[in-house]
């Protein structure tokens, strides 16, 4: 995929726009730069997408590609927050799109109608420089974790079950990946259900911090790489815990969050 040409900052639109931005010492044009020329793939344009893909086109990310392959639903739309009720039964993934395009011009965006799988993910991945993990199954999760670790691309991993979320950065400059944490179980796989009752804004706060997580990633900056964030969203309690901790910390996190009265 061709790479965009260096920003233009004699352009006085893109000065206002990406002033807040360039501002900040941590970014300045040469950051506002690698933001244009990066090219991040999202898996699953929902709750946990629609904040993280509208974030990716305000900040002005280059390119991004949207893999999903569900419609709009009514029920999508307590969290979902790209969507609108005329466009029920119209293609997540080209709805999604056309946010993008509508939000940024100078945005390069690619709908990609499919589930994706073992056969198709190599050669997509091969398009883009990090992978954003939105999708609600795990089987998934293994899909990108594996091929995002073959290939040595990021892969930003955002979850939340009900109240309770986690974001992290997997497979980054040799760190830990998904499969280290959560070894793979075909019959967890094969029993998986994803809980149906979820807050639209809870969904918002878990996504955002993942929007964050891929940005910084783009941007060299420290990420959640070898650590795991943490978060009850009834207490609003984050806890920040390393992956050689292990599943059992985070499965420790979770009954404790459990315990808090959910009345």
């Amino acid at each position: 995929m061709e790479r965009l040409g260096r920003m233009d900052v004699t352009d006085s639109y893109k000065n206002d726009r990406y002033h807040r931005q360039t501002s900040l010492e941590a970014i300045g044009i040469d950051g506002q730069q690698r933001l244009r020329q990066a090219r991040v793939l999202v898996v699953g344009a929902g709750g946990l997408g629609s904040p993280l893909i509208e974030y990716l086109a305000a900040a002005g990310v280059g390119t991004i590609g949207i893999v999903e392959d569900d419609t709009v639903s009514a029920s999508n739309l307590n969290r979902q927050i790209l969507y609108y009720p005329s466009q029920e039964g119209k293609p997540k993934a080209n709805c999604a799109a056309d946010v993008v395009r509508r939000m940024n011009p100078d945005c390069n965006v690619q709908a990609y109608r499919m589930r994706l799988t073992d056969s198709n993910a190599s050669d997509l991945f091969g398009k883009y420089d990090v992978i954003a993990d939105c999708t609600d199954n795990l089987a998934t999760r293994y899909v990108i974790d594996r091929h995002t670790k073959a290939l040595g691309i990021p892969f930003v991993h955002g979850s939340l079950c009900e109240f309770e979320g986690l974001v992290a950065v997997f497979n980054y400059k040799g760190s830990t990946s998904y499969e280290d944490l959560f070894p793979f179980d075909a019959d967890e796989i094969a029993g998986f259900t994803q809980p149906t009752g979820i807050l639209g804004a809870f969904a918002g706060v878990v996504g955002t911090i993942e929007a964050l997580e891929t940005v910084k990633v783009i941007l060299g900056k420290p990420t959640l790489a070898d650590r795991i964030l943490l978060i009850d969203g009834l207490s609003l309690r984050f806890e920040t815990i390393k992956t050689s901790a292990g599943v059992a910390q985070v499965t420790a996190f979770s009954a404790s969050a459990r315990q808090v009265d959910r009345s």
